[in-house]
């Protein structure tokens, strides 16, 4: 009965979303060709969704405190940064810094011994479902030299393969995720497919299920039955269930039939399986990192208080002071205690299936319901009502959140950790505190990053454009007790990014380290160059919840944020790349004590926040114009909803739903 409730609740929410989805806007697209698509290999021990008891190795796994970054990463660390130094060096060539040998300067940097100068770049992907992950994806197409046309005047080519983190949460996640599942990728090669695969196919949504499926709308019965029977491989060996893993298969799952190009979605597919990937370990690709937040059962709001984990290619755990520990992503679900995996507990492998991963980061119905649901327009009120009665008697049941048990940090630092004497660790949405761009674990100290390039995929204003709401909120967390000492950058109120441009073009923060007041063995944070989805050339305002795309839409996104990345090829602005490479630089130059490059001052004149506030309410909702009008205004007469429905008839299944819910 719990079962049937779990996936009614989700059919609800999935046809809510549908009926209310904000409209788009058609722009013509480039055909793409097909092109196949690499994959990774499974590696889950029971080549199946459900987790395996293994042996556990000779030195029983066990949790570090995490006072710096893991031996493994600093090994690949070693590895990575010097594969960076060629990519730099012909970007900087490419862009050509006038008056700067901004080439050798790098060469420079790289025969140093211990590297000091040599630039680290780290990307950030923000939340927000298929929107964040298309508009991350058009700037990662942007800054991947692979990508047809980044090399050209006024693009960014090569700023991936100089970068050495690229983080994802949500909607990011499932982009990052994508990426390192399908062997590193392009944007470009995922987004043309190939024959026979559903990879990156959004036209039809979630509730329906992937095209190969051979099910349709009027055949959900029979889809979720087939949902609810994969989930129990998992409960049938023996672990937890949750609405996550419902969500996964319904959500989660789904994404992965369309963000996983292998059988079935791959369901064996494991996220550490990508430490063992051999461009990974050899230090060619970047450092993967996904973000979710810890939610203690009962809670219905995630504060700045939360303590925030990652799952990296080697591990899951926290920075944080309350947790202060990593272990060992691969191992998850064994039976840890204060520590270590004891002599008597068992060990288990292929918990981390990457799409359960990507959907501890994403976990969009519980947001759905705490965050957006009563602010949607129109939705009847009874309709709210009736989801928040379920998801509160699901939330008593302590199935509302991804459930990691047995807890790997049961027992470990009982006097800070709020999950030590839990049973279990729960997660949800990373971007449930309002950090929504995955900016936690690029500041950390111990990875020395120079410069973030934040791209902010938020829908905080009525028309799902971002105003900064995700970079002020890391800010603030940074004057807390569990910022441990770790600065950021200061930011302005949302009002003033909206009064001030600041969300409707690229601005850098943090731009003059002589304005950090530095304590004992405290650093600098990154320049963050802070990338905002805005409309280029194509509406990708697009609701969170709105669950297909065609592929002319979802091409047209894209390139709107191929265009936002390189503001249109230097169309907004010649100096752009240059601009980029200055950022890239600006830590760099700072610690060598190396003049800034009168090009670079120009650039941070222009796009450094000066301090300026402008907290002002002007009393009317934040609708920005087309940047690049020219490309956009002879498609945009007759423009209209990307994916037609009936309101009506939807709204009367919904109705239905809610009364069957009820009655079970």
């Amino acid at each position: 009965m719990h079962l049937l409730r779990v996936t009614l609740l989700q059919a609800l929410l999935l046809l809510v979303a549908f009926a209310y989805a904000e409209p788009i806007r058609r722009i013509p697209a480039d055909a793409a060709a097909a092109v196949a698509v690499a994959r990774a290999a499974p590696d889950s021990p029971s080549g199946k969704y459900a987790p395996k008891v293994v042996p556990c190795p000779a030195v029983r796994p066990r949790i570090r405190p995490a006072g710096g970054v893991s031996p493994n990463e600093t090994a690949w660390l070693q590895l990575r940064r010097r594969a960076t130094v060629q990519p730099m060096i012909d970007f900087m060539q490419r862009v050509g810094i006038p008056n700067f040998d901004a080439a050798g300067y790098i060469r420079s940097a790289a025969a140093a011994p211990g590297i000091p100068n040599l630039p680290n770049v780290a990307i950030a992907a923000s939340g927000g479902g298929y929107r964040a992950l298309m508009n991350g994806a058009g700037f990662l197409a942007a800054a991947d030299n692979r990508t047809t046309g980044a090399l050209a005047k006024g693009g960014i080519g090569g700023l991936l393969q100089s970068t050495t983190y690229l983080a994802g949460l949500s909607g990011g996640g499932w982009l990052v995720s994508s990426i390192y599942a399908n062997n590193f990728s392009s944007v470009e090669t995922l987004r043309n497919g190939r024959k026979g695969s559903s990879i990156w196919k959004f036209g039809n949504s979630i509730f329906i299920g992937p095209k190969e499926s051979g099910i349709d709308i009027f055949n959900t019965a029979e889809y979720w039955t087939a949902v609810a029977r994969q989930v129990d491989q998992k409960d049938d060996a023996g672990f937890n269930t949750s609405l996550t893993d419902y969500d996964k298969r319904s959500w989660g799952r789904a994404l992965s039939y369309q963000l996983v190009d292998a059988p079935d979605g791959g369901p064996a597919y494991t996220w550490s399986s990508i430490a063992k990937d051999e461009s990974f370990k050899r230090g060619l690709v970047p450092f993967p990192i996904l973000v979710a937040d810890a939610r203690a059962p009962g809670e219905t709001i995630i504060s700045l208080n939360a303590t925030v984990f990652e799952f990296n290619a080697f591990e899951m755990g926290s920075f944080d002071p309350t947790t202060f520990g990593f272990m060992p992503v691969n191992y998850l679900a064994s039976n840890f205690s204060g520590g270590v995996v004891p002599a008597n507990g068992k060990c288990i492998e292929g918990f981390d299936q990457v799409g359960y991963v990507m959907g501890t980061s994403s976990t969009l119905f519980n947001q759905f319901l705490l965050n957006n649901i009563s602010s949607v327009a129109s939705v009847p009120k009874f309709v709210v009502d009736a989801i928040e009665k379920i998801l509160e008697d699901l939330s008593d049941d302590r199935n509302d959140i991804a459930q990691y048990a047995p807890n790997p940090f049961l027992g470990w630092k009982p006097d800070t950790n709020p999950s030590a004497d839990a049973t279990e660790l729960d997660l949800v949405d990373g971007g449930e505190d309002l950090q929504n761009i995955p900016l936690h674990p690029l500041i950390q100290p111990f990875r020395k990053v120079d410069v973030i390039f934040a791209v902010d995929s938020s829908a905080d204003t009525i028309y799902n454009w971002p105003n900064g709401t995700a970079m002020r909120a890391s800010y603030e967390r940074s004057l807390g007790p569990l910022a441990n000492g770790t600065l950021f950058p200061p930011v302005p109120d949302d009002k003033t990014f909206v009064n001030l441009g600041l969300n409707n073009k690229p601005t850098f923060f943090g731009c003059d380290v002589r304005n950090f007041t530095l304590r004992g063995s405290q650093s600098a944070p990154p320049l963050i160059v802070y990338i905002p989805n805005a409309p280029y050339t194509a509406s990708s305002n697009v609701s969170t919840f709105t669950p297909s795309y065609t592929d002319e839409v979802r091409n047209n996104i894209i390139r709107n944020g191929f265009n936002a990345a390189t503001q249109g090829n230097g169309t907004l602005d010649a100096n752009w790349p240059r601009c980029v490479a200055c950022a890239v630089l600006s830590r760099s130059l700072t610690r060598s004590a190396t003049p800034v490059p009168a090009v670079c001052a120009d650039c941070f004149a222009k796009y450094c926040w000066t301090g300026k506030l402008d907290p002002v309410d002007r009393g009317r909702p934040y609708e920005p114009p087309y940047k690049i009008a020219n490309e956009t205004a002879s498609a945009l007469s007759g423009a209209g909803r990307a994916v037609v429905t009936d309101r009506a008839a939807l709204l009367s299944l919904a109705m239905g739903l809610v009364a069957l819910l009820l009655a079970v």
